[in-house]
């Protein structure tokens, strides 16, 4: 049997850092330990241990497998050709976590951010409290925080590390208190304006008969970008490098010499199979976005680097400011994957060992659903389960197939126009804001709605819980003013400005139709001439009423233009809105079927 987090907690405890503020950063095993000539000694037998480093990113409270495309990943195979795998499932990450750590009596679990925010139903119903006490009965050792920790704000998610009962709902379960989280969330570049404190720790040390590695935890500096204003109000977040720079020298001072970095920012390999090389024809020339400058720049004082955001995967080499390669790492997103790399530690420098690459160093695994579910685990989801049937279970909708979204390889996805529709049919009454067209943000459709959900029924039956997953935020709907020429300028935002890498391409209601031409840069990829509005091109000087999540509304994702937007109507939740579509739109002997998406038209 695998052992208990008690007992595993007992062997290798986490400490935290000596000074309140400080915090680290980390790159992988595999390169010459951090110093001008620490690469050239040799190593008598038993002078190095291996540390086994197990990290994952992204779980997004998916306590249960993720439906549709969302809970597979794709595995490039011999011939050239792609296999789809079913993963994914904290039973099943779990039970794979368990079973790499035997035979390792160094190992530690880490992760690089958003364990919870945007989780499907069974976790966000209860403010993830479930995905919490998932982590802590996996062994999870040390977390970054990520963008989605601030969802709920500030107060939320020192609750979630401190513990203690919602101060709205309240206790969930009779004569039990959340005892918050065993594993320290980690905040290195967040800091309270007015303090100038870490809102977290900043880093902490893990540490294991002699063996110490300090951890050093951050997210994405444009974190308050793609966050709700109300989730990051009084904090500030500083650049990555300067902050992982300033805790490794902090770490090193206090003879910690091996240090991982945390980081909730992440890149793309041009490959999507997660078992891609990304290190061909050279070290990181098959990975962009970015993780690789931070990369690139981040001192060598730091050995590896656990990264996320993207939900991609790869684990690459990325030369650091000396040249020497270190490892940077992701595992794609909702529990699909976990990271197994090996750290070489030195006793004596008490610094990793990179003086050569080895393949493999760091390799991605499958959490496949083909082994044994951790019982634990299991018994863990049927408690919250229980909890949740009264909500969950009711029927909201039907659908005749699989309605891509959050997997759709396209700008337009078929459930992004079933959303806008909804949002647009919700809010077009005169008396419910007027709107005369519905822009949807990408990022905040969740999942695909799927015909067949987690393995439970196959009839195409939606329950309220499939749609709270694939619209989890709860935003309420907003209908503003915008003249012609502030609609253009948000459309063009798409592709430009902080978009222009990797663009946000909105999903856009019934009426309006456009063209996206790729093969220009920046916002002369909208044609401008094309962007209509039934049938009639924009014109600049009239004024629109449109309907968006008050997350947009607020030029979230980038689009400041439509922080202009005047007259506001606030209406109901977006999930509602959507809730109410699927009844009106389908049933049992009419389900709803997956619309064409073609409303926007893509030269490539």
């Amino acid at each position: 049997m695998p052992a208990t987090p008690q007992r595993r907690r007992t062997a290798r405890r986490l400490t935290a850092g000596a000074a309140v503020l400080a915090a680290a950063a980390g790159v992988t095993a595999l390169a010459v330990p951090a110093g001008a000539d620490s690469g050239t000694a040799r190593h008598r037998p038993g002078r190095t241990v291996e540390v086994q480093l197990l990290s994952f990113n992204d779980f997004h409270g998916n306590l249960e497998p993720p439906q549709g495309s969302s809970g597979t990943v794709e595995e490039a195979q011999p011939d050239g050709s792609k296999k789809t795998v079913e993963a994914g499932g904290v039973e099943y990450l779990a039970q794979s976590l368990r079973t790499a750590r035997k035979g390792h009596p160094y190992s530690v679990t880490a992760a690089a951010g958003d364990m919870v925010g945007a989780s499907p139903l069974l976790s966000g119903l209860f403010h993830d409290e479930p995905t919490i006490e998932a982590m802590n009965k996996l062994g999870l050792d040390v977390t970054s925080v990520g963008n989605h920790e601030f969802d709920e704000g500030r107060a939320e998610l020192t609750r979630l590390q401190k513990g203690g009962c919602h101060p709205k709902d309240g206790c969930f379960e009779d004569g039990k208190t959340f005892r918050g989280a065993d594993f320290p969330y980690l905040t290195a570049n967040v800091t309270d304006e007015k303090t100038g404190r870490t809102l977290l720790k900043p880093y902490t040390v893990w540490k294991h008969k002699g063996v110490k590695i300090g951890f050093i935890g951050v997210t994405l500096e444009g974190t308050p970008d793609i966050v709700s204003a109300n989730g990051v109000k009084g904090l500030t977040f500083h650049d990555e490098v300067e902050t992982i720079d300033k805790y490794a020298k902090e770490l090193n001072k206090q003879g910690v010499k091996s240090i991982v970095a945390l980081i909730h920012e992440g890149g793309l390999p041009a490959s999507t199979s997660y078992n891609y090389t990304c290190d061909s024809p050279g070290p990181g020339d098959g990975i962009s976005g970015p993780i690789t400058e931070i990369a690139k720049k981040v001192t060598p004082k730091v050995d590896a680097l656990v990264t996320g955001h993207t939900h991609q995967a790869y684990a690459c080499t990325i030369p650091d400011p000396s040249g020497t390669p270190r490892t940077v790492t992701s595992a794609a997103s909702f529990g699909k994957l976990y990271t197994d790399t090996t750290l070489t530690y030195d006793r004596r420098t008490k610094d990793i060992v990179r003086t050569s690459v080895k393949a493999p160093g760091a390799v991605n695994h499958v959490v496949n659903r083909t082994q044994p579910k951790a019982a634990d685990m299991t018994s863990l989801i049927a408690r919250w389960n229980k909890l949740a049937a009264p909500v969950a279970g009711r029927t909201v909708g039907h659908v005749s197939a699989d309605i891509a979204g959050r997997g759709a390889n396209a700008p337009e996805s078929p459930l992004g126009d079933v959303i806008s529709d909804a949002q647009l049919e919700g809010t077009k009454a005169a008396d419910k804001g007027g709107a005369q067209l519905a822009l949807m943000n990408p990022g905040g459709i969740r999942s695909d709605l799927a015909f067949k959900a987690s393995g439970k029924e196959g009839d195409g039956v939606v329950t309220y819980g499939e749609a709270f997953t694939v619209q989890p935020f709860t935003n309420m709907m907003n209908v503003v003013d915008l003249t012609g020429a502030q609609l253009l300028a948000g459309l063009q935002q798409q592709v430009s400005g902080p978009n222009e890498a990797s663009p946000k391409i909105l999903q856009v209601s019934q009426g309006l139709t456009y063209t996206l031409d790729m093969t220009k840069s920046g916002a002369d990829r909208i044609v401008k001439n094309s962007v209509e509005l039934d049938g009639k091109a924009i014109d600049p000087a009239a004024t629109y009423r449109v309907a968006m999540n008050e997350f947009l509304a607020g030029g979230g994702d980038g689009f400041a233009a439509f922080k202009d937007g005047t007259n506001k109507y606030v209406g109901p939740s977006d999930l509602d809105t959507f809730t109410a579509y699927l009844t009106a739109h389908s049933s049992a002997d009419k389900p709803l079927t997956p619309p064409k998406a073609d409303r926007i038209t893509v030269v490539k």
